[in-house]
Formats: structure tokens, sequence, C-alpha cells
């Protein structure tokens, strides 16, 4: 349990606040849960049902062109491939926990049980 917790304390720096809420990138979120960012969204896709408006949902060109100026980087002017190609969803914390309720692992069960 306790190679868990750090994960969890570090993860307070990577919300934002986005149309006025605090939201966690997909990325971000798949860091706290243990898991790839394929397999978080691969389970909202999954699962429509399961994450009703306002618990998910994906950011648009402004906004991320906003993000990325501040928080993400790109190897394109390296020529190596990396970066990201689409479009990243964000979590609400209603997300958050719909999320860890689908996803199996101990990391998610704690990262619930934080809070």
């Amino acid at each position: 349990m306790a190679q868990i917790i750090p994960a969890i304390t570090d993860i307070s720096n990577k919300i934002i606040r986005l149309r006025g809420e605090l939201v966690l990138l997909d990325r971000d979120v798949a860091e706290l849960y243990g898991t790839e960012t394929k397999f978080i969204n691969q389970a909202v896709k999954n699962n429509p049902d399961k994450f009703p408006k306002g618990y998910v949902y994906s950011l648009d060109k402004q906004e991320f062109a906003d993000l990325r100026s501040k928080i993400f980087t790109s190897n394109a002017t390296t020529g190596r491939r990396g970066g990201t190609r689409y479009l990243p969803n964000v979590f609400t914390e209603k997300g958050l926990y719909m999320l860890a309720t689908i996803l199996k692992g101990k990391k998610a069960v704690a990262a619930t049980l934080q809070n």
C-alpha cells in the first residue's frame, strides 16, 4: 500500500480548472489508476451509460491548444514519434469515481478509497 500513496498525492498538482470545474486529463488518470491512457478511454467508450454528461468530456481544439502551450511537449521537432495525437478526455470527480468502479486493480481501488 505504501507504493500507491505517493502516486495519489503527486496527482494533486495535475488538477486543472476547465469549463469551471476541476478535472484531470486522461493521461494523468491513467497514471493515478496504474494503467495506460488507451485503457482509460476504452473503458469510457465501452460503458457510455456510466458516463453521462458532466462525468467526462473531450477537450475542444482551442482548449487543447491552450493547455498544450502550458503543459504538453511533443517530440515532433526531433523526428521521433511522441506527444499527443488525439484530443484528450478530461474527467470530473464523478467521472473518476465511475471509472474506478469499472477498472480492476489495486491502484484504482486505493485511489477511490482515499477520497
